[in-house]
């Protein structure tokens, strides 16, 4: 319970007690003294109830105009109608002349009586609804409604004034009078609960003091049912608890309409400021925000007698991709979120932390004395990451490449030192570094790269993609037994364009998807249109990205197309990376997919990367693939040659083809065969053709002249 809930229950129990005890005590005036005091007292409370009346009218009508509310409008009419009820019963019940000839002393009663009836049905009325905005063009409507409403009422009031005495009863009235309190009463109580019950889930601290209001005016209705007639303490307090009452009503009517929604609306704008300079994921300054710091760093340097230098360090994290690819977005926005917080938590004074946008951070650092010193607060950044992240899946080891711009030296404004910082770590990750500094010879680097994006976007569309084929024999036969399909692109102007500088600039831009896609049907429909010939029919071996791999309906697409052209699947071979089974249950629920077409899976470049033996036994997969980085050293690195043979070896045992990659002599090749390699493939046999130059060289005659 907050505080101002505190204060509504101690208004209650206050309230009956006081009413409870002055019951009690039948405190009676015994002098002339007392009665004029008492009547004072009164007076002055029943002045204090028209004007907060007056003002709860004002303060709806006359003061800020431009921000109606239904709750605000409606009850500045209730109460203007309500406070000249109020004033004509003071008028008539303290004996001010002239208007006491027209409104004697039980007439004032029945006004009083008339004001809280009206009071009671308005404000259950209107504040047991929501509040809503209302159009300032309808206040005057309001205004002209409402008094018309109280000049009829006044009308009425008159007529029963002159014409019931004659045709009720003294009695009668009195006991009217008594049932109309009464039933006041009740619609006091009624507002309480209904309020308390519609708006039982969030209370705000304006709806208690409205709560509290209605507290005071049941009490003060209390009051007037036992004042009995004339001047007495019961109407005196009946009449304070009504000031009492209508002051909370117009505090908590002023809250709830008009400063209540000004601080909304000043917190929304606070929150739409601080989403438009945050990241929603991190809480970490944004881009827009690192402009700002920068440009304020620049100019704290020109204007600066010190001299020293500044630092932007952009940090990258390596292979982010493969982790929120394989973990999923939820891993890799965890991952992100530990990140941040690891470099957070080592910030110094002087330096600050943002975020770039997906796997990127910045990293300010200000007032540093040299060039050595920003470089040694990169290397304690990147030293951070030694510890390996806690996921929920197991902790990970990651690492980060940084690009540093220094100001001054690396760029003349904001937009430039971010842009040149962002270069150098693009290169820090193309040499396999961790820090790069920015050297301008990066700049044409990463304007190259854009550019070779936007012609890779227009290569499929062009036709200027082609694929070449080279070919796997079987060792122990000398037979064709398949082919790998290896892309090409032949640039208009570039010429031909190797791989090793296409394939990650289409990988990082997502192109990597439609381009595999084409390549697997160019390959498919090729080796349908061989057997289709008469060709004896031989496995086509396709790489797949991990962007592929982790399509959902992967396995979908690729059996509707072999339906599609006719193709067996047994004759195609997919083959996939160890760092896509990185997420063991996503994987092997795909390759299971893949396996019910009926393809072969393998598992590319195996020894490079870091699958684990155990899943290994339980993957869906059908041969290894051995790296061309062991196998082109076998015969020279006795470690090499101890990791083919174990592999092999393994393959073996778990009843797994093997191909060796990369042969390219003799020698390779006996050794190969010595340990039982089913497979191999390289320049020794062929380097990879174009299709018709595959066909005439090696589909006329399949066998291979090899020594025995």
């Amino acid at each position: 319970m907050n505080r101002e809930e505190k204060k509504t229950v101690l208004a209650a129990v206050c309230g009956a007690a006081l009413f409870l005890l002055i019951q009690s005590l039948h405190i009676t005036l015994k002098g002339t003294f007392e009665r004029n005091t008492l009547s004072a007292l009164y007076l002055v409370a029943s002045w204090c109830t028209s004007v907060f009346g007056f003002a709860i009218f004002a303060q709806g009508w006359l003061l800020f105009s431009n921000q109606l509310s239904r709750g605000r409008l409606y009850s500045s009419a209730l109460f203007l109608g309500v406070c000249v009820f109020d004033l004509l019963h003071t008028l008539g019940f303290v004996g001010v002349p002239f208007i006491k000839s027209i409104i004697s002393e039980d007439r004032s009663l029945w006004l009083l009586t008339f004001s809280r009836l009206a009071s009671s049905i308005g404000i259950l009325a209107i504040f047991g609804k929501e509040d809503t905005p209302m159009l300032v063009s309808g206040k005057n409507s309001v205004l002209r409604k409402s008094i018309i409403l109280v000049a009829l009422s006044l009308v009425i009031f008159s007529a029963g004034c002159y014409f019931l005495p004659g045709i009720v009863s003294p009695a009668k009235a009195d006991f009217a009078m008594k049932l109309l309190n009464f039933f006041v009463l009740i619609v006091f109580l009624l507002a309480i609960a209904i309020i308390v019950y519609t708006k039982r889930m969030v209370k705000s601290s304006s709806l208690l003091i409205i709560i509290r209001s209605l507290v005071f005016l049941t009490l003060g209705q209390a009051f007037y049912m036992s004042m009995g007639g004339g001047m007495n303490i019961a109407l005196m307090l009946g009449t304070v608890s009504s000031a009492v009452a209508y002051y909370l009503l117009l505090t908590g009517v002023y809250r709830l309409t008009i400063e209540e929604p000004f601080n909304e609306k000043h917190e929304i704008e606070a929150q739409i400021n601080y989403l438009v300079y945050h990241d929603d994921l991190t809480g970490l300054p944004n881009r827009r925000r690192l402009l700002q710091c920068v440009d304020e760093m620049i100019q704290s340097h020109r204007t600066s007698a010190i001299r020293g230098f500044s630092a932007l360090v952009v940090l990258n994290i390596n292979h982010f991709k493969n982790i929120n690819d394989s973990l999923g977005h939820y891993a890799g926005d965890r991952l992100l979120q530990l990140v941040a917080q690891r470099i957070k938590e080592a910030s110094q004074h002087g330096e600050e932390l943002f975020s770039m946008g997906g796997d990127e951070f910045a990293f300010l650092m200000t007032d540093r004395v040299g060039l050595d010193s920003c470089l040694l607060r990169s290397r304690e950044l990147l030293q951070l990451f030694e510890k390996p992240v806690d996921l929920e899946s197991g902790e990970y080891h990651i690492s980060l490449s940084l690009g540093i711009s220094v100001y001054p030296g690396d760029g003349e404004t904001a937009e430039q030192l971010i842009q040149n910082a962002d270069a150098a770590v693009h290169n820090a990750k193309e040499q396999g570094v961790d820090i790069r500094r920015y050297v301008p010879l990066m700049q044409m680097k990463a304007a190259e790269r854009l550019k070779m994006e936007n012609d890779l976007r227009r290569a499929l569309e062009r036709d200027e993609f082609y694929l070449e084929y080279q070919p796997q024999v079987q060792l122990s036969t000398k037979e064709l037994v398949g082919m790998e399909a290896l892309l090409r692109w032949q640039h208009p102007k570039r010429g031909l364009v190797s791989p090793v500088e296409f394939i990650p600039v289409a990988e990082e831009s997502g192109l990597i998807v439609p381009i595999g896609e084409w390549v697997l049907t160019t390959a498919c429909r090729q080796n349908k249109e061989w057997q289709t010939a008469g060709y004896r029919p031989i496995c086509v071996s396709v790489n797949l990205s991990m962007r592929q791999f982790l399509q959902p309906n992967l396995a979908g697409k690729i059996g509707e197309f072999l339906k599609r052209i006719g193709l067996d699947p047994c004759y195609v071979d997919l083959e996939i990376t160890e760092s896509m089974t990185l997420d063991k249950e996503k994987a092997f629920e795909q390759l299971k997919r893949l396996k019910e077409l009926g393809v072969f899976i393998s598992i590319d470049d195996f020894g490079t990367g870091y699958s684990s033996l155990h899943y290994l036994k339980n993957m869906p997969i059908d041969r290894l693939k051995i790296d061309r980085s062991f196998v082109s050293e076998v015969m020279e690195d006795s470690n090499n040659a101890a990791i083919v043979s174990t592999i092999t070896s393994m393959a073996h045992h778990l009843k797994l083809k093997v191909t060796a990659e990369g042969v390219e002599n003799e020698d390779q090749l006996q050794f190969l065969r010595q340990q039982r390699c089913h497979e191999a493939q390289g320049y020794f046999f062929s380097k990879p053709v174009r299709a018709q130059e595959f066909e005439n060289i090696f589909l006329k005659s399949a066998t291979f002249g090899m020594p025995s």
